[in-house]
């Protein structure tokens, strides 16, 4: 693995990790029962965000990101 992938893996881990963080923050605003949810099971929780766009949806286009830097670093 050379640097240029080693640097796009990272990004996208860290932009996973804060998309996860924001969806976490915008699920407990809106239900206490779905921050649970997305806390325990993170699929379930972007599932909640992609149903729920309008609130969630910088957190989900985070995510998209994030999973392409991964797959370019790949």
């Amino acid at each position: 693995m050379d640097a240029s992938s080693a640097l796009l893996m990272t990004l996208g881990a860290a932009a996973l990790l804060i998309s996860w963080i924001l969806l976490l923050i915008v699920s407990w605003k809106d239900d206490y029962a779905w921050g649970l949810v997305s806390l325990l099971l993170p699929p379930a929780g972007y599932t909640y965000g992609l149903f729920r766009l309008d609130k969630a949806g910088q957190s989900v286009l985070l995510a998209v990101l994030g999973w392409a830097l991964v797959y370019l670093g790949w």
